[in-house]
């Protein structure tokens, strides 16, 4: 057991001996600068172009892209979605409350309230905890 216990001794001296004789690495350093002669000189103004005119059009809002007219009131926040000039849906969202939205009826007159845009038929779900 005493033999064991000396070669080991001995085996961790020698590798301790050898990690310390390794050159130590010399520390990173970044690497030099361009001479100022080397570096390209900054583009002048007159190099670019102006940049063009907008298209006559681009005010104009596409038909098939939908309008939004938002109304910030104290108690809640209004927004109007419209898609080509008629209105598809309002969504009601209050200071405090879950949003809701009003779809115009058949003959635009009556609003009908639903909790989502999902038209796929829900049980009823009552919130009966919230932390």
């Amino acid at each position: 057991m005493f033999k064991r216990a000396a070669i080991a001794l001995a085996g961790a001296v020698v590798l301790t001996a050898s990690v310390l004789a390794q050159p130590a690495r010399p520390p990173l350093t970044p690497p030099p600068l361009p001479p100022e002669s080397q570096a390209a000189p900054p583009p002048k103004a007159e190099a670019y172009a102006p940049s063009p005119p907008p298209a006559p059009d681009a005010g104009i809002p596409d038909s098939d892209e939908p309008q939004v007219t938002i109304i910030r009131r104290e108690t809640q926040t209004i927004e109007e979605v419209r898609v080509a000039g008629v209105l598809r849906y309002i969504r009601v969202t209050p200071r405090f409350g879950l949003p809701y939205y009003l779809i115009p009826s058949g003959n635009g007159q009556q609003f009908i309230r639903r909790d989502s845009l999902d038209q796929a038929l829900s049980p009823p779900m009552w919130l009966l905890f919230s932390w």
